[in-house]
């Protein structure tokens, strides 16, 4: 992740933020949702909530100080699921891809929580089952499969695909 700085995200981020999703949702595949539903609001209600109740990381270019990758993961609300951050979303310029920078948010999440959150014992995501590489990815950072979601997600050709919950825990021993 050489040129690279991983920080917290500022809600001041939102628009290099809401420019760095529709870039990855232009790609076949890069984001569940498309670069059309890539709106403000929904970048300003995904980054209210990382920013009150879970994480927000963003990697910035060191030369120009680009936004080339975010991370966020929140609390569900219900208190009943006070110790789990979900709905995580990470997202990675097109041009940025490869260059170790989702490995690098990654492990600036997991620090955080596993040194200064405390409360939190649990992260979740879920992985598009066609997208073999990420679920690898994802289970050498340490998230577990938990399922299959059977057709739960439409496939970029069409069809239908199934969604593989994952999560990580906190070593609690």
């Amino acid at each position: 992740m050489q040129g690279a700085v991983v920080h917290f995200a500022r809600f001041e981020d939102r628009d290099v933020i809401a420019e760095l999703y529709r870039a990855v949702a232009a790609i076949e595949g890069g984001l569940a949702r498309t670069k059309e539903e890539i709106t403000d609001d929904y970048v300003d209600g995904f980054l209210r909530k990382s920013l009150e109740s879970g994480i927000a990381l963003v990697a910035r270019q060191s030369k120009d100080q680009k936004v080339v990758g975010e991370i966020h993961a929140y609390k569900l609300g219900p208190k009943a699921f006070g110790h789990v951050l979900g709905e995580l979303t990470i997202a990675v310029h097109p041009d940025y891809q490869g260059l170790g920078l989702g490995k690098a948010l990654f492990t600036r999440l997991l620090e955080e929580v596993s040194i200064h959150r405390r409360d939190i014992l649990r992260i979740e995501l879920i992985a598009r089952e066609s997208n073999i590489k990420a679920i690898e990815f994802y289970q050498k950072l340490g998230f577990q499969i938990e399922g299959r979601l059977a057709n739960r997600i439409q496939s970029v050709g069409g069809g239908y695909e199934s969604d593989i919950p994952m999560a990580w825990m906190r070593n609690m021993i």
